[in-house]
């Protein structure tokens, strides 16, 4: 008897710890699910702000430092040079291994292009060497 209710507490506990296991996993689903729907929320938010032009207008006024006709626009520079408040700059290329002296694919494209209108010229054909004439010597005299 014991020895069954072993096998069945062996087998009942492995599947308690796939329940587990799936409902951790549906748990996090769940949150994911909800954290997705938040933002896709304040995405909506966002899109009905663009909608408005004052919105718009402010936008371009703060990351662009646009001003209106009539206005006059300033900016305060910082003791390193630059303009204090402005957006950042880019830093460089968005890819951080590729070499700025590498060409492009359309560079190499409009190369071919170009290339193609301008055929090489044919090389000269290169003159020929003068083969040496064969030396004639008389053989001994007392070979015959």
């Amino acid at each position: 008897m014991l020895l069954v209710l072993g096998a069945l507490i062996v087998s009942y506990a492995q599947s308690l710890r796939v329940w587990f296991d799936q409902h951790q996993q549906i748990s996090s689903l769940q949150q994911e699910i909800k954290d997705r729907e938040t933002r896709v929320d304040q995405l909506g938010d966002e899109v009905e702000r663009w909608n408005d032009d004052a919105y718009v207008k402010a936008q371009a006024r703060q990351r662009l430092g646009w001003v209106m006709p009539g206005e006059v626009g300033y900016r305060v520079i910082g003791a390193d040079g630059k303009p204090v408040g402005a957006p950042p700059e880019p830093a460089g290329p968005a890819d951080p291994h590729a070499d700025p002296q590498k060409p492009t694919w359309y560079t190499k494209l409009w190369g071919s292009v170009e290339g193609a209108g301008n055929p090489p010229a044919p090389a000269k054909p290169a003159t020929p060497k003068p083969t040496p004439k064969p030396v004639l010597t008389a053989p001994p005299k007392g070979s015959r």
